[in-house]
């Protein structure tokens, strides 16, 4: 139970993080100041098409990272190292 624990804050902590990190990116697009901080690649593939004539597949799997995510999740591991040192 108390590895679970663990395991359920890091989950919690790493979503808030990227979550908090994209809603930060999307405020500061467009502001001449912050900007900087919603500027992001994106890392995937776009889509794959396996086509069995019965059957069409397509995959796709894209992740947009920016440098606000990166911030938040820094600090989110931080929080989760502090916070639940005796879970």
């Amino acid at each position: 139970m108390k590895n679970f624990k663990r395991t359920f804050a890091f989950i919690f902590f790493m979503l808030a993080g990227i979550v908090l990190g994209a809603f930060l990116a999307y405020i500061c697009d467009g502001k001449s100041y912050v900007g900087w901080l919603a500027w992001g690649k994106n890392i995937g593939v776009e889509n794959v098409s396996v086509d069995l004539y019965v059957i069409k597949l397509s995959f796709g799997l894209m992740i947009r990272a920016t440098i606000s995510q990166i911030f938040t999740i820094a600090a989110a591991l931080i929080v989760f190292s502090k916070t639940c040192k005796n879970l």
